[in-house]
């Protein structure tokens, strides 16, 4: 993970540039230690304010990171460094949103591809085996019928096919194991 702030680095104080004077006079906003410390703290809480509103890992990072970068580039505008941190959590929410709406707009201009269409061979052999397994549906005992219809075909879990059906749990995986051997007896025999 790229660090936006340069960690800062120890001089001893007797050594100076001539540069300290320059830099504070120059920064008369947030300080670039204070920013480093305020990404220590707070990075995670910021990743998770944009989890929130994104949906996926790699663009609530790229949020953050662009956050604090577009703060370390107007740090000098934040004059008061106890509203860094409030900066930081508008500037992610902003980036939030404009991530949001980029992806729509890119969702809007895609244009759709055509479907894959099935060759009139395959049509007419899926047509076949459709028949072939509404035949065979017909074939089984009611309540088998019923079993896998509600199972397989509404999706229904096996306690809700039960509650249904009006019967046990047990005589609800008994039918639909009975069902689905008749089935594939049926579905395997020359037609």
């Amino acid at each position: 993970m790229p660090v936006i702030a340069p960690w800062p680095t120890a001089r001893p104080a007797h050594i100076t540039t001539g540069r300290e004077d320059t830099d504070d006079a120059m920064a008369a906003g947030t300080t670039v230690d204070h920013l480093t410390e305020t990404y220590r703290a707070h990075y995670r809480s910021l990743l998770g304010l944009a989890a929130l509103l994104l949906d996926d890992t790699a663009s609530c990072e790229d949020v953050v990171q662009e956050a604090f970068i577009r703060v370390h580039s107007a740090r000098k505008r934040v004059r008061d460094p106890e509203k860094t941190l409030a900066y930081l959590r508008q500037t992610v929410v902003n980036l939030s949103r404009s991530a949001l709406r980029r992806r729509i707009l890119g969702l809007k201009l895609l244009s759709k591809p055509m479907p894959d269409m099935a060759s009139a061979e395959e049509g007419a052999y899926e047509q076949l085996e459709r028949d072939q397994l509404i035949k065979a549906m017909r074939g089984l005992q009611r309540r088998q019928r019923e079993v896998l219809v509600l199972r397989y075909f509404a999706d229904m879990t096996e306690a809700q096919v039960a509650e249904t059906l009006g019967i046990s749990l047990g005589s609800v995986k008994a039918y639909g194991s009975r069902g689905i051997a008749a089935l594939r007896v049926a579905m395997e025999a020359p037609a």
